[in-house]
This record gives structure tokens, C-alpha cells and sequence, in this order.
């Protein structure tokens, strides 16, 4: 397996199938920086002598960074889904249907994915920083007006308002996870994101419920913004920039007196920067960085990041001629199917809990989210921590190569637990199976919608990590659209055919969809390929023009 070898020129090995990565160096003889508590696994990418290079930063200041990326998403969230565990109190008080609150959550939905062609590309152009404080402030505003968005077309347009200002926590984060870590710790980060995305979404229904019951449902509005407000607060006070021009990818080998050494990789490379000039002189240890930062505290806390050609309407573009690429595709489809299943659950927990025979109050209705909360913990755990092993020991066992679909085995758990949990919950609700036969359904459901946020954004960052901020936008566009149907038309098809129909019928389609990923294990790499060489032409292109991050 050859390694990556770029210049200061963007001169890559267009030979090399984008995702594909020497990961461990089994015979300790690659001459590359290589992980400082795991002396075999190699740094990918590889980082520069730069000690504000975000992969350079000391482990303080990239949890600190992670942290507010993980408070953001986490409040963000939670203002996202104010709604579930108070549908039918909600109607009432805003004479709102609750076919039209769930058609508003659908427009939400979509909003939270093509409001991305507008946010990637700012945050990208003008700083991560300034887009998380954006975001927020707005949801602040926005979510103080909801308990007074009366009638439908108000609804419709709060919620639209919410999903294009909320729309970074889709794509952001990740992004900005992928800015700090390597690509064998990457998982871990995700799954904790993966968590803090879904668990907000779960945690928000179990204290909406209570504070309606306990003091009215503006409440359940107020108390968010505040939420939104503090987090605000803190993240312009901590939040740091994590945009950085990278000017190499990949794996970059380490040069003595500007020479890249030749290695028994290098050596099998197609071209290995066969100009001494190119050689880059790489610090001896990335791994906490240099103590000494070149940033001063205000200059971290600058509100704008750094001049960079106006680029926002080609990245824009890029995202969507991005929607041809199989990988970009797969994963947003992939992720889209598991938010499906999240969504109908969150639709129709409210109304078969709060009906007959169960008759839970909304802070009842609330507390039953608790299930999903463990399902998210543990599918977290799986995904995050235990996937990073996983891969490094499928790596090792194939001569020390990393390839993007090994991670992809770990949906074999979610295509089993997911229709067998919609089956639980859709024909247990029509049978009238005690109460705690569907609040294990809704944990197992979480578990697997979790599984499906972090494998899906791995797989793809895996893949194509270098253009990955556009290609999120990609994904999510795809994921929101397919959320954005279900949950337009989830009220009435429940009620055309009924809970056990519909879910049995939903659970054999979720079962062959979610078997999709045995397509990708099988010609993921060959799907790779046929975009390789387009890839690498535009990897090339945003090294030239400073858009690597």
C-alpha cells in the first residue's frame, strides 16, 4: 500500500483509491509520524509543523473545541424538538392539528438539510466559529416566538425559520471533529457526537413533558432559549476557530533537511515527490502539539476567521454535483433511512402513549424517552469507541491497510434490531402489549437510529475526508428530504392502515433497505474508483486555492 506523498503544490499519487490508507505500520518501517500512544498507527492525515494546525493542538485545547461543538449540538437539539412529548396539549393551545404540527416538524426537517447550502459554505468561507454563534442566537429568538405561532401558516413558517438557522447542527460538528482528530480516533469523537445529536433529541421530550405539566407549554419554549442563550455565552468565550488550510493530504512522509525518505511505500509509489524542494519538514511528535501557541487569546476569540477567496456559490454547487457520487449517496441515504425510523417514533410516541389503553401524561410520555436515552448511550459506545478498535483490527489482519467499508460490518446489529423493534412497537400498540414491551421498542429503536448517525457520517468522512465539509451537505441533503416525506405523511398513513400494517409493512422495507450495506462492502471500493481520479482533480483544485481544511 503506497502512501499519500503531497507537496506544497498539491501533488498527490492520483493512483491511490480515496479512502484506502496504510493505517498500521505493522514492520515499523514507514517514514511518516505515526500515533504517540500507539507507536504502529499512522497519523491520517498527517499534520503540519504548524502549531495552531488544529491536529497539532495540545489535548486541553482540542477538548475545548470539542466540548463547544458538542454543547452546540447538544442544545441545539434540544430546541429542535421541543414538540414530542406535548403534541396534543400543543394542538389545543395553538389550534394546530397535529397532522399539520408533524407536517411542520417535515418542513423543519428539510430545512435542516438545504439550509446546509447556505451554512457550509459561510462557515467554511467565514469561520465555524461565527456560524455556531449565529445559529444560536437566532434559535434563541426563534424559539421564544414558537408558543405563540398560532394557526397553521404561523406554525409552518416558525419552523421553517428554526430548521434553516438550526441547519449547521447537521453538518458542522462533524466537520469540525474532522478538523481535530485522526482518522483512527475519528469514531470514537463521532459516536460522541452521535450521541449528544440523537440524546438531545430524546432528552428534550423527558423535560418538556414535566415543565408543561408543571407551569404551561410556553414554558416548554422559554426554558430552551435560556438553554440556547447560556450555551451561547460560553461558546464566545471558548470556541475556538478550527478552520485551517491544510496544504497536504493523506499521509505525508517525514523529510530530513527538506528530503522525503524513501520507504519500502514510497518506493511502490506511482510518483513520491521526486523534487527535494517538495520535502516538508514535519515536527517530531503531533500528538499534544507544541506548548507554545501563535495565537493570543484575542486573536482565538476573533469573531471573523482569516481572507480567503470568495468560494461560497462553488461550494454550493460542488454539493449538489456531489449528489452523483455512489459513497456520497450511500451515505446520505443511509443515514436518511435510520432518521426515518426517528421520526416516526417521535410522531407517534405521543399519541399511542397519551391514548387508550395507556393514558400517559405528556410528562409521562417524556419519561419513557429514558429508553432511548440508554439506547443512544450504548449504541454510542458501539459505534464511537468500539468501532475504532474494530477497524484497527480488521486493519491489521489486512497487511496493516484501512479500508472505508470494514466499518460498514457493525450494520449488521442495526439490520436486525430495526424491524424487529417496529414490529414491537407498531403491532404491540395495536394489540395493547403492556406498556414496557413499547418502551423497550423505543431504547432498541434509538439504539439503531444512533448506530446509523455514526456509521453513515464515518463511512463518508472515512471515504473522502478531505472534501468531506461539502460532501456532508451532500448527505444531509439527501437524509433530510427522505425525513422531510415521512414526516409530511406519517399522520395519515397510520391512519389509512393502521398501527399494525403499517409498521409490519415499514419493518420488511426497513430490513431491505438496511441490508444495502452488504452492496457497499461488496463493491464500496470498486463505487470508489470510478470517482477516483475526479476526486483527486479537486483535491487539487482546493489545495491550490487554500479550501483544504
Amino acid at each position: 500500500m503506497a502512501l499519500t506523498v503531497a507537496s506544497h503544490h498539491g501533488d498527490i499519487d492520483e493512483s491511490l483509491v480515496p479512502g484506502t490508507v496504510h493505517l498500521v505500520d505493522l514492520e515499523h518501517t514507514m517514514a511518516t509520524q505515526h500515533a504517540k500512544d500507539q507507536k504502529d498507527i499512522v497519523l491520517v492525515p498527517t499534520p503540519s509543523t504548524d502549531p495552531d494546525d488544529p491536529l497539532n493542538w495540545t489535548p486541553r485545547r482540542k477538548y475545548l473545541a470539542l466540548t463547544c461543538a458538542l454543547l452546540y449540538t447538544w442544545f441545539n437539539g434540544m430546541a429542535l424538538s421541543v414538540v414530542y412529548s406535548v403534541l396534543v396539549p400543543l394542538s389545543t393551545a395553538l389550534s394546530v392539528t397535529e397532522a399539520d404540527l408533524n407536517a411542520g416538524t417535515g418542513y423543519m426537517f428539510l430545512l435542516l438539510g438545504w439550509g446546509l447550502l447556505f451554512w457550509q459554505p459561510f462557515a467554511l468561507q467565514y469561520g465555524k466559529r461565527l456560524t455556531y454563534l449565529i445559529s444560536l442566537l437566532a434559535l434563541v429568538a426563534i424559539t421564544v416566538w414558537g408558543p405563540y405561532a398560532r394557526g397553521n401558516g404561523q406554525w409552518i413558517a416558525n419552523r421553517v425559520l428554526t430548521g434553516f438557522f438550526g441547519a449547521p447542527i447537521e453538518a458542522l460538528p462533524e466537520t469540525t471533529i474532522a478538523d481535530l482528530f485522526f482518522a483512527h480516533e475519528r469514531g470514537t469523537y463521532l459516536g460522541w457526537y452521535a450521541f449528544t445529536l440523537a440524546g438531545s433529541n430524546f432528552f428534550a421530550p423527558i423535560i418538556c413533558g414535566f415543565i408543561n405539566d408543571g407551569v404551561g407549554y410556553r414554558w416548554v419554549f422559554y426554558f430552551q432559549a435560556i438553554f440556547c442563550a447560556v450555551t451561547w455565552v460560553f461558546l464566545f468565550f471558548f470556541m475556538e476557530e478550527t478552520n485551517y488550510d491544510r496544504r497536504t493530504v493523506g499521509v505525508v512522509a517525514e523529510s530530513n533537511d527538506g528530503v522525503v525518505n524513501p520507504t519500502p511505500d514510497t518506493e511502490k509509489s506511482k510518483e513520491a515527490s521526486e523534487d527535494p524542494s517538495d520535502g516538508i519538514k514535519r515536527i517530531p511528535s503531533p500528538v499534544g502539539g507544541s506548548s507554545v501557541a501563535t495565537k493570543t487569546f484575542w486573536q482565538k476569540m476573533s469573531v471573523i476567521d482569516k481572507p480567503r477567496p470568495f468560494m461560497m456559490h462553488y461550494r454550493a454547487w460542488q454539493s449538489l454535483k456531489l449528489l452523483s457520487w455512489p459513497v456520497v449517496f450511500y451515505s446520505g441515504f443511509s443515514y436518511g433511512t435510520y432518521l426515518i425510523y426517528f421520526n416516526i417514533l417521535n410522531a407517534t410516541s405521543s399519541i399511542i402513549l397519551g391514548g387508550s389503553p395507556y393514558n400517559f401524561r405528556p410528562s409521562l410520555v417524556g419519561l419513557s424517552y429514558i429508553s432511548c436515552m440508554i439506547g443512544v448511550v450504548a449504541a454510542s459506545a458501539f459505534t464511537g469507541v468500539f468501532s475504532d478498535r474494530f477497524i484497527i483490527r480488521l486493519a491489521r489482519r489486512n497487511n496493516g491497510v484501512f479500508e472505508p467499508e470494514q466499518r460498514l460490518w457493525l450494520f449488521t446489529v442495526s439490520s436486525l434490531v430495526i424491524p424487529s423493534s417496529l414490529i414491537l412497537w407498531g403491532v404491540g400498540a395495536a394489540h395493547h402489549v403492556h406498556w414496557f414491551g413499547l418502551i423497550f421498542a423505543m431504547g432498541t429503536t434509538a439504539f439503531a437510529n444512533t448506530m446509523g448517525i455514526t456509521l453513515s457520517v464515518s463511512y463518508l468522512i472515512d471515504t473522502y475526508r478531505d472534501i468531506s465539509g461539502d460532501a456532508l451537505t451532500t448527505c444531509i441533503l439527501i437524509r433530510n428530504t427522505m425525513s422531510f416525506a415521512i414526516g409530511y405523511g406519517i399522520t395519515p398513513w397510520l391512519k389509512n392502515l393502521g398501527y399494525q400494517n403499517c409498521f409490519i409493512s415499514v419493518a420488511f422495507v426497513g430490513l431491505a433497505i438496511c441490508c444495502v450495506f452488504l452492496v457497499m462492502i461488496k463493491w464500496g471500493k470498486k463505487f470508489r474508483e470510478m470517482k477516483r481520479v475526479d476526486y483527486w482533480r479537486e483535491v487539487k483544485k482546493r489545495i491550490d486555492l487554500g479550501l483544504v481544511h
